[in-house]
């Protein structure tokens, strides 16, 4: 999504943990299906969150969702917040 995005290049230890999964999407398949079936616009979602909690249903669309926002940085204190809601801390 930057200029320069590679592979290669990518640091894959920038949530160093163990629950994290990283997963490299070169060709922004999974952005585009989070625009298109979540956010409902054509084009690439990125450097966002979607917080599901254990209800969730992942069908055709997943939900219910709890949250979400954007950028990641800009809504950390928003996100520390849903998250501690959802695990009742």
């Amino acid at each position: 999504m930057l200029g320069g995005d590679a592979r290669e290049k990518w640091n894959g230890t920038t949530m160093p943990d163990p629950r994290v999964t990283h997963f490299w999407d070169g060709k922004l398949q999974v952005g585009q299906w989070f625009a298109k079936q979540v956010e409902g616009y054509d084009g690439v979602s990125w450097d966002v969150y979607y917080l599901y909690g254990p209800d969730a249903v992942w069908e055709s669309i997943p939900s219910p969702l709890l949250g979400s926002g954007r950028t990641i940085f800009s809504e950390r204190q928003a996100l520390q917040m849903q998250v501690s809601t959802l695990l009742g801390k």
